[in-house]
This record gives C-alpha cells, sequence and structure tokens, in this order.
C-alpha cells in the first residue's frame, strides 16, 4: 500500500531528546496534565469557554472513544536507531507530523496568547494556525512568526470577504485555512452555565472570578490592559471588531446560512497562496472541495463545539483519503497522545492539529508550557514509532492498524 508521506529527503534527525522540563512543570508528564492547572489558574467562563462543548459533548467525547476503536500491531527487530518524524508537505518540511489548531480568544487565557503559540510553534519547526477569532491583530502575529497559517470565519458578504483575504494577503501570510462548519451559532449551553459571553459582561460574577484568580488577573488580564489597551476582536474582519469586556456592545456574528461553493470559488480566484478548508466531515464535501482546486482540507467536527452528534473525523478519514487521491487530508478534534497522532498518520492524514491542550499549556506557563507540550507530545510521537518498528512517518500505513470493532 502506499505510505502516507514522503519523507524529506534531506532529513537525518535523530530521535528526539526532550528538552529540560521547565521549573513548575515537573509534574505534567503528559498533554492531560496541563488542564487541571489550567482550571485553577482561569477563571471559570473562560475555562468553561475552552474546555466546553456544544449541547451533550456527544461529539467531544466521541473523538476520544474514535482512538480506542483501532490497535497497532508493531514489527520487531527492525532498526530504528536513526528514526525521525519530520515530514514534508508542500514541499516545506515540519520537524514533527503535529501542529497547533486555531483557537479563539487565546489571548484572554494567555498574555499575547496568539503570538506566545506561534512563536513556540515556529521555534519547534511545526505548523500554527492562528485563528481569525482571535484579539492581536494578524499583522503582529505574522511578523513575530511567519509561518503562520491564518484560519479565517468568513464574513457573510462578498464585499467583507474581499477585503479580509486582501488583508491577510498583504500580511504575508502563505496559507489561507476557510472554517466552514458554522452557518449558524452553536448551541453552547455550557457557556450560559458558565458565565462566558462575547463581549464578557461586567458584573458581581465576572469580577469575583477575576479577584479569586490573582495570578491572570495580574498577569494576563490587567498586563494586557496596561500595555495594549482593551482587547478586541482583530480578524473577523477587514476592519477591527468589538471588544472583548463591554456591557452593551454586541459583536458581530454576520450570518453565513447563505454562503456557498461560489464563495469558495471566488476565494480561489482572488487567493494567490495555498487554500485549505476546514471543517469537512463527508467524502462528497472533500471530492468538491478538491474539484475547486483546494491545496488540502483537514477533516473536523471543531472540537465538538459545533453541531452535537457529528461524526468524529477519525471515523470518515480513510474514505476520504481514499477519495481525494494526492490532495492532503489533514484532521483536529481530540488529539491528546502521540499514539493518537500516529493512528491518523496510518489512515493517511498528513498532518494532525491539536488545539486545547496548547491552550492550556500557553495558560499555565505561557512560551515555556507551550514548548513543554509540544516536547512532551514528539516524545510520545518518536517512542511510539520505534515500538511500532518504523523508522519515519512515510513507513506508516493502515497495516500498522487492526479496527477492534470489526
Amino acid at each position: 500500500m502506499k505510505p502516507a508521506f514522503s519523507a524529506p529527503a534531506s532529513d537525518t534527525a535523530l530521535p528526539v531528546t526532550p528538552p529540560p522540563v521547565p521549573a513548575g512543570l515537573h509534574d505534567v508528564l503528559c498533554l492531560a496534565d496541563f488542564e487541571p492547572k489550567a482550571r485553577r489558574r482561569l477563571p471559570r467562563p473562560i475555562y468553561g469557554y475552552i474546555a466546553g462543548a456544544a449541547e451533550d459533548n456527544q461529539s467531544r467525547d466521541d473523538n476520544r472513544r474514535a482512538f480506542e476503536e483501532y490497535g497497532f500491531t508493531t514489527r520487531v527487530l527492525v532498526d530504528v536507531s536513526q528514526r525521525s518524524q519530520a515530514v514534508e508537505l508542500w514541499g516545506e518540511r515540519f520537524s514533527s507530523p503535529f501542529g497547533i489548531a486555531p483557537m479563539g480568544i487565546n489571548a484572554l487565557s494567555t498574555y499575547r496568547g496568539d503570538v506566545v503559540l506561534a512563536r513556540a510553534a515556529q521555534q519547534a519547526g511545526i505548523a500554527s494556525i492562528m485563528s481569525g477569532s482571535s484579539l492581536i491583530p494578524l499583522e503582529t502575529v505574522a511578523a513575530a512568526a511567519p509561518r503562520t497559517w491564518f484560519q479565517a470565519y468568513l464574513p457573510g458578504d462578498l464585499a467583507r470577504i474581499e477585503a479580509l483575504v486582501d488583508r491577510v494577503a498583504r500580511a504575508g501570510y502563505r496559507t489561507l485555512v476557510l472554517t466552514v462548519d458554522i452557518p449558524v451559532s452553536a448551541n453552547r449551553e455550557n457557556n450560559v452555565r458558565t458565565g462566558f459571553t462575547t463581549p464578557l459582561r461586567p458584573g458581581l460574577r465576572l469580577a469575583w472570578d477575576g479577584l479569586t484568580r490573582p495570578r491572570w488577573l495580574a498577569g494576563t488580564f490587567a498586563r494586557t490592559l496596561l500595555r495594549h489597551g482593551m482587547p478586541h476582536f482583530e480578524n473577523s474582519f477587514a476592519t477591527r471588531g468589538a471588544p472583548i469586556l463591554s456591557a452593551n456592545v454586541m459583536r458581530d456574528f454576520s450570518a453565513r446560512d447563505h454562503l456557498s461553493w461560489r464563495h469558495l470559488e471566488q476565494i480561489r480566484r482572488q487567493w494567490q497562496g495555498r487554500l485549505v478548508v476546514k471543517g469537512i466531515l463527508s467524502v462528497a464535501d472533500a471530492v468538491a472541495a478538491r474539484e475547486r482546486g483546494v491545496d488540502g482540507v483537514i477533516l473536523s467536527n471543531h472540537g465538538g463545539r459545533q453541531l452535537d452528534g457529528a461524526v468524529s473525523p477519525m471515523r470518515v478519514l480513510g474514505p476520504v483519503v481514499d477519495a481525494v487521491g494526492d490532495l492532503p487530508v489533514m484532521i483536529d478534534s481530540g488529539f491528546r497522545r502521540g499514539s493518537d497522532v500516529l493512528k491518523a498518520l496510518a489512515l493517511g492524514a498528513r498532518m494532525v492539529f491539536v488545539g486545547r491542550p496548547f491552550n492550556y499549556a500557553a495558560a499555565v506557563a505561557g512560551e515555556a508550557g507551550v514548548a513543554h507540550a509540544i516536547g512532551l507530545l514528539r516524545a510520545e510521537v518518536d517512542r511510539n514509532l520505534a515500538m511500532l518498528g518504523v523508522d519515519s512517518c512515510a513507513g506508516l500505513s493502515r497495516e500498522c492498524l487492526i479496527s477492534k470493532t470489526r
């Protein structure tokens, strides 16, 4: 069977040596260990926004169950002493087959969060996608980490779409990721229960949540206000959006229920860089995207944050890969372990994106926390490649997996 990857011809990377563990993180042994620390540090509404999903959390929880349905088959007595997890995508080399998924308003959970994530990713040589639902101008992030990709939520009319795409191009981004799975706002009851709104509404409950988290209040919110002023939604449109904290300003969500494939066709004509569509969960849509000239797709159910009950991307990965030929198929939603990453690669994914754990890592320890999270996941990928008897991602295929449900 054809391997899912072509390893970089010049790659001679040796097995991973974990970087020194930052102070205060010696008890963080895996990505999951960041979450309880972040929960203690962040105000309740902000933690709830990150952790929560839609309605009954069925899709969020199924994202994890999907990995349990595959088991590895291993090969022994294979020389894996020169193994490498580096991969190549569109002729660009990445040191690991995973990257940082786009996450909105992370500058509210971490001081200069968008810059922190992008810079840590670039330092580690992995991919990173900046969210359009972010609080730092996209130009600032592009200057700090030029290899970052930009993810856009399409505005509701063609003129504003064109203006936003022009702005992204002027900033120097080479990869534009269009998220297409939000025709309407999701039913996130969790946000209501934790008191999260956009913008956040001042009140006694919000004030108490901040005062009882003094490290966050001083290190993130007050520091941001003093140095940069009130954060705004900076990148939903070509112009500045609503402030993150306001008693009466409403955020413009711009109805997107009329958007169609013709809007994607228009963007493809306008955008000269790499174009990726994120939020696909069917073979038919993946094929339709390929026919319209996109450079890649990301299978995603938005981390379970949109349609509750939507299928895990892992369950459609194999059929989509088979249907679209050489078009790069990437994936996110629910990835927490190196074994998760390798299962997706074996099914044909070209890149895996991880979201919430990197947000938690940044909230706990800033750029050092993100670097530690990258190192933990990288070490798991390296170790598991060795135990599988595979010396590179190019050696992974469906022969490495057995479905436990058959």
